[in-house]
């Protein structure tokens, strides 16, 4: 099915316009006809900002996950910052603030980011992969990661970082598509799509294991978060010499 038929599913256009006719500017572009079913496609480049995102996203029913939510929940922080963190799905706060990661977890991670002196709505853009809540907090399905991505990947195309941290399991499978298991990936470097990666734990992990030995979760997550920062500095002084 060729960008045009697709479209067409979706015409919001007057029903007795001529064929050809053009319409006024504004009530009938592209944007207004961005489908929201899962089968058919949202390419890169669809939206040019992150509010039409978000307003798309509002309104969205590609999964089932849409009848059970309260908000939509799309991101917080810094659209320009240098520094995108991505996680699973909502929780039962995020659902009901509309903000990703505001729960413990979320708490957790600005601590995290703060110990390097990142702050969390200045130097990082959060988002998940799915934007709606899973029943019971569950882990999303395969084909509510694969419905939700496209929204996903335009995030990251119009936030544009330098760094992409990836918390957890889901949020390695929903963009990397590595199904290895986080403790075997975490903190490595990849590079996906033009982007620098690294898997982190999710910060949900590590209130489950409140350790801080060496070669325990935190501490991992300290050499993680460590390394990131340095990398970020790096980043930022190449572009300075350029």
């Amino acid at each position: 099915m060729s960008d045009n038929e697709q479209l067409s599913l979706f015409d919001l256009s007057d029903p007795d316009r001529s064929p050809g006719q053009s319409t006024s500017p504004g009530s009938d572009s592209q944007k207004d006809l961005i489908p929201t079913d899962a089968n058919i496609a949202i390419p890169s480049g669809t939206y040019s900002s992150l509010d039409e995102l978000a307003a798309s996203c509002q309104q969205c029913h590609r999964c089932e996950l849409a009848k059970g939510r309260t908000h939509v929940v799309v991101s917080r922080g810094n659209p320009q910052a240098k520094i995108a963190i991505v996680g699973e799905a909502p929780g039962q706060q995020e659902d009901e603030t509309g903000l990703p990661f505001v729960g413990k977890s979320g708490q957790l991670l600005d601590k995290i980011l703060a110990s390097v002196e990142l702050d969390p709505e200045r130097d990082v853009y959060i988002c998940n992969v799915n934007k709606c809540r899973p029943p019971g907090n569950r882990t999303p399905t395969t084909p509510e990661i694969e419905a939700c991505k496209p929204y996903l990947l335009e995030q990251l195309r119009l936030v544009n970082p330098k760094i992409i941290l990836l918390t957890g399991a889901t949020a390695v499978k929903g963009t990397l598509g590595d199904k290895r298991g986080i403790t075997k990936i975490r903190g490595q470097w990849f590079d996906w799509q033009g982007f620098l990666c690294m898997p982190i734990f999710h910060p949900a992990y590590l209130l489950r294991n409140p350790s801080r030995k060496e070669g325990s979760p935190k501490w991992l997550m300290w050499q993680d978060i460590q390394a990131v920062r340095n990398k970020l500095t790096e980043l930022l002084q190449e572009d300075e010499e350029f």
